[in-house]
């Protein structure tokens, strides 16, 4: 992004317009839902599930970011038990993990959790 393209209150600490759009979005998850990082890419018509995970990983603690997640509903490596503190507050629906499972760690119900985006066309740009 240009200097050039920045709005002129906007100094050089301002997010790249794209950034700002994907934090829009999970802002905009409700409590308890989730969408991948590849449903919003789609939401915006732009980019694609890396491009959505690089800036959640560089601009995303500022929003709820547990709510963008992987498509298998895997926690997020690293985050996985501050995550689960947030699933668990918001009612978000898991699946309990099998003995198998490294860590014994549940994953995302991602059929039941997975937003819808209801009322998308209103706030849509």
């Amino acid at each position: 992004m240009s200097e050039e393209s920045l709005p002129p209150e906007d100094g050089p600490d301002a997010l790249p317009e794209y950034a700002e759009r994907v934090l829009e979005v999970a802002e905009l998850i409700p409590p308890g839902r989730v969408l991948t990082y590849g449903d919003v890419a789609e939401w915006l018509e732009e980019g694609g599930p890396r491009q959505v995970g690089r800036v959640m990983t560089l601009y995303g603690g500022a929003v709820p970011w547990w709510r963008v997640v992987r498509a298998d509903g895997v926690l997020l490596p690293g985050h996985e038990l501050r995550a689960l503190d947030h699933y668990r507050v918001e009612g978000t629906p898991l699946k309990e993990a099998s003995r198998a499972a490294e860590g014994h760690l549940p994953r995302l119900d991602m059929k039941r959790a997975r937003w819808d985006g209801g009322g998308r066309a209103e706030g849509h740009t």
